[in-house]
């Protein structure tokens, strides 16, 4: 059996999953920017979007620290 097929497969739907959460990390970025540009801002709204970021840049660095482990030699 071929076991690399298998890890290849895992490795582009991780790969494909951590640019999705990038994205989406640079969206809620953009969104925050123009957001704060506005001279009547929703407090409520802009704090929740930079919770989501902030939560999204954990859970990016969750997955690059399991798919690229720091390993000291």
């Amino acid at each position: 059996m071929d076991d690399s097929k298998n890890i290849d497969i895992k490795d582009t739907d991780f790969r494909a999953l951590l640019a999705s959460k990038r994205q989406e990390h640079r969206d809620l970025d953009r969104d925050i920017l123009s957001l704060t540009k506005d001279a009547q801002v929703d407090q409520l709204k802009l704090r929740r979007l930079k919770k989501k970021k902030l939560s999204l840049k954990d859970e990016i660095r969750t997955l690059e620290e399991r798919f690229f482990p720091d390993i000291i030699a």
